[in-house]
């Protein structure tokens, strides 16, 4: 039987979704080159060991909350509920770390935030004029998923100088007026995935305030927030005071990638048709049931085990993560300037951003970053970064690159800037 591409589903001729692909088949292809290009954390703070003593942990928590025998291993060996299992720790650590005082049962533990993403897309996008606003630039994974749903994307520009909550009002009585309904907003307000950038807290506040007169609900994703040096800016859920954000968290930055544990924070009452409320979580875990079923019970008694060795405050646990990845991005800065210096890189036309935290920062050149570039820089220079085009909805980023700081030693990290920086100089002649 012969299947023709034309008679799939029509995301999978997105070339989003083979950016991923593209850049996994760069690095497998040029080895020794540097790479700027993973978001991931660094390797040197993860044990082998950590995940034995974490599950014991989480266990002995178990059995000191007077479970069986029987019992515990039911709870790690079968399904588990829908919702997840960890929810009272989870819900503890963020009262505790992110002043977000919210029940348990309005929490529902996912296979990372891309399910949440998922499954949040799923349950408020539902008429045939809904459209879902992102950030622009954006994470692929949100795009990447209202497109698996055949959700519209309306992308809100991110200015050079910063977020602007004037181009969000515009956007959506923009849409209204042409008889659409602007009903989510995506953004990452904390070091964003791709541009770096953070939204200052007067501009959180009108954010809510715009939100909430046009009934719109904030898809709040801060996974670089804990794993970033300085005290971070309050998130949106905890200065939600009308219930307009849906939190998506994770524990793939700040505990342990590999077990692909996040979480949703929807607390909203859904009212239905006889008069009955429920939560919103409620209304995701049905979705969840027939996606995932559950998540995985030995990665929540992971991260189970990591929060209890806490007491729930993950910003203590990446205290050390924290600085190392703000030296990695400072070191990162520092080379460009040294190797770019002002009179260098007015030359060559280049400038870049200066982000105060997170993983990745963004340098704009004069000429074009497609995959062709990509390919010279690995073949030729010996280093990868990732193109900045993949993070625009509607195009945008043709001249700009996205550099991962995170997974770098400073060694590396000054020697992919010299490569850099010798790409630049030869792409700008050529």
């Amino acid at each position: 039987m012969l299947l023709r591409k034309t008679d799939l589903h029509t995301s999978l001729s997105d070339p989003v979704l083979d950016t991923m692909n593209f850049l996994n088949e760069v690095t497998t292809r040029y080895p020794e080159a540097i790479s700027f290009a993973p978001g991931r954390p660094y390797d040197g703070f993860f044990d082998s060991e950590d995940i034995f003593a974490h599950i014991r942990r989480y266990l002995d928590h178990l059995a000191d909350a007077g479970q069986s025998p029987a019992q515990i291993r039911t709870a790690m060996y079968q399904y588990g509920t829908t919702a997840g299992q960890i929810r009272d720790l989870i819900a503890d650590s963020l009262r505790v770390d992110e002043a977000i005082d919210v029940p348990a049962e309005s929490i529902v533990v996912t296979v990372g935030a891309q399910e949440g993403m998922l499954l949040a897309l799923r349950a408020l996008i539902s008429g045939p004029d809904d459209v879902l606003m992102v950030s622009s630039p954006c994470y692929v994974g949100i795009t990447g998923a209202a497109r698996l749903l055949d959700i519209p994307v309306v992308d809100v520009e991110e200015p050079q100088d910063g977020f602007s909550c004037a181009l969000v009002e515009e956007t959506i009585l923009r849409e209204r007026a042409a008889g659409r309904n602007p009903r989510a907003f995506y953004v990452i307000p904390d070091h964003s995935n791709p541009s770096g950038s953070t939204i200052g807290t007067p501009q959180r506040e009108e954010l809510l305030a715009i939100a909430a007169r046009y009934q719109v609900v904030i898809l709040e994703d801060s996974p670089y927030r804990l794993v970033s040096p300085g005290t971070p800016l309050p998130t949106l859920k905890s200065l939600d005071t009308r219930g307009v954000v849906v939190h998506l968290g994770s524990y793939s930055k700040t505990v342990f990638p590999g077990a692909r544990v996040g979480f949703v924070v929807a607390d909203q009452r859904i009212l239905d048709e006889n008069g009955h409320t429920t939560l919103l979580a409620d209304e995701l875990s049905k979705i969840k049931s027939m996606v995932t079923v559950n998540t995985s019970s030995l990665s929540q008694a992971v991260v189970a085990g990591a929060l209890l060795a806490a007491g729930g405050r993950v910003a203590e646990l990446n205290a050390k993560p924290a600085a190392y990845y703000g030296d990695a991005m400072q070191a990162t800065l520092g080379q460009l300037n040294r190797r770019l210096p002002a009179a260098r890189r007015d030359r060559l036309g280049v400038r870049w951003n200066t982000p105060t935290g997170g993983f990745f920062l963004n340098v704009q050149v004069s000429f074009e970053t497609d995959e062709a570039a990509l390919t010279r820089a690995a073949r030729h220079h010996g280093v990868i970064w990732t193109p900045m085009r993949y993070f625009y909805p509607n195009g945008g980023g043709d001249r700009t690159m996205r550099l991962s700081t995170s997974y770098l030693t400073t060694a590396e990290i000054d020697e992919g800037i010299a490569r850099l920086a010798a790409f630049i100089e030869s792409e700008t002649e050529r």
